[in-house]
Formats: structure tokens, C-alpha cells, sequence
């Protein structure tokens, strides 16, 4: 029965792998079981896992053997520095009661678990960088998208601005309801007496005749007052 490696040095909170290789080749029937021991103060020997023949594997919350007859695992899960000391197996044969057959002692060494170094740090940092670079790309995407939004506000009121001042009078004015002023020329009539000349005198031979002479007159729009108007005011 051999026990390999023969030292192994392991830091906390990872698992140790040893083996165990037995031979059976004069008793290749014979029913077996392998027994796995540490030494606690150099002298006493304590049994911590076993594992027979027709038992493929047997796993505990610490240990864990798998059978590859003639070679056999053994594995210490979740080290600690407590599990440092001396590991062997012992194999224990039926045909012959009462026989073990021991092997070789194996060291075992648990360190305490390493420091995070530099190298381990660098992709934390990164790590921890990521969501700043993230906002700060969100942040250059929502100033460009306002901007953009800003130039197209200035462009639609400039173009709305032209546009009203391209619209006839009659469009930009609200409707109040009055309407237009239109000046109308307005006709007025009168009775407007010509003196006669004094110098020029008809002949007597001829009989006078009484005239009367009318004209029409356009005013402006605002009127001017003529007698009647006056003599109704007046009233």
C-alpha cells in the first residue's frame, strides 16, 4: 500500500488530493476496505473516512473518496489550518481477519489564505469604472439629443416668423367683427345764386329773363357746410 504525495503545502479554503494505490494481486477476490487515518501528536491515529471495494464513492461534508481500484482518491474539501498533519490509509482484507496493511505518511501543510493582491484589484477598479463610463456616455448622448432638439425649436420659429410676415394685411389683423372703412365719395347738392354784374346792362330793348343756373359739386369726404346745413344747426 503506497500513500502519495508525500507533502503537500495548500493554502486555507482550497481542497488537498492524495492517493492511495493498493495491490491485490494474489487476492483479486477477495472483499477488502480501505481506511483513511490522520495522526494526532505524532502517536495516536484517528479514522476519518472509509470506503469498501464495491462502493464507487463516499463523500462527507469533508472528505470525499473515489474508487478507481487499484488507485483510490482522497480529498480534504474547504482547508483550514487545523487540517495540517500526517495522513496514511490502511487497508483492511477479509480473507486474512484481523490483517492491515498500512502505508507510507503523508504531510500535509495549511497556509493561511492569501492577501487580494494588486493584480486581483485592477479588475475590481475596472469593474467599478464601468457604471461611470455608462453614465457618462448617457450623459454626451442627452446633451447631443438636446442640442439637436434646440436647433430644430430656433429653425420652426424663424420659419414661422417669415411665414407671418408674408401673409396679406387682411390674414395678420384678427377679425373683430367691424368692418372695413371705405372712403365713398358722397354727392351733395345746392342752390347757389349768381349775382348779376352791375356793369353789364341788357338793353332795354330786350325784356330781362330770369335764370337760373345749377352746378354740381363733388366734395371731399368731409362735407362742407353749406347754408342749409348751417341754418339747421343753427336750429
Amino acid at each position: 500500500v503506497t500513500f502519495f504525495p508525500a507533502v503537500l503545502t495548500l493554502p486555507a479554503g482550497g481542497s488537498a488530493t492524495f492517493f492511495c494505490n493498493i495491490s491485490t494481486e494474489n487476492n483479486s477476490g477477495s472483499e477488502y476496505s480501505l481506511n483513511w487515518y490522520k495522526e494526532i501528536n505524532h502517536s495516536q491515529a484517528q479514522k476519518i473516512a472509509e470506503i469498501s471495494r464495491n462502493n464507487p464513492q463516499t463523500k462527507t461534508e469533508k472528505y470525499r473518496l473515489t474508487n478507481h481500484t487499484p488507485a483510490f482518491k482522497i480529498e480534504i474539501l474547504n482547508l483550514h489550518q487545523n487540517d495540517s498533519g500526517s495522513y496514511y490509509c490502511g487497508l483492511i482484507t477479509f480473507f486474512e481477519p484481523d490483517k492491515v496493511m498500512e502505508s507510507n505518511r503523508s504531510h500535509l501543510l495549511v497556509t493561511a489564505a492569501p492577501e487580494k493582491t494588486n493584480a486581483t484589484d485592477e479588475p475590481e477598479m475596472e469593474e467599478g469604472n464601468s457604471p461611470d463610463r455608462i453614465k457618462a456616455v448617457l450623459l454626451g448622448i442627452l446633451l447631443l439629443a438636446g442640442a439637436v432638439i434646440l436647433l430644430i425649436f430656433g429653425y420652426l420659429t424663424i420659419t414661422y416668423r417669415r411665414g407671418d410676415g408674408q401673409k396679406p394685411p387682411s390674414e395678420n389683423t384678427p377679425a373683430e367683427g367691424k368692418p372695413p372703412m371705405v372712403s365713398v365719395s358722397t354727392v351733395d347738392y345746392g342752390v347757389l345764386e349768381f349775382q348779376r354784374d352791375q356793369c353789364t346792362q341788357m338793353p332795354s330793348e330786350t325784356p330781362p329773363v330770369e335764370q337760373t343756373e345749377y352746378a354740381t359739386i363733388i366734395f371731399p369726404e368731409e362735407k362742407p357746410i353749406t347754408p342749409e346745413r348751417a341754418k339747421k344747426h343753427q336750429d
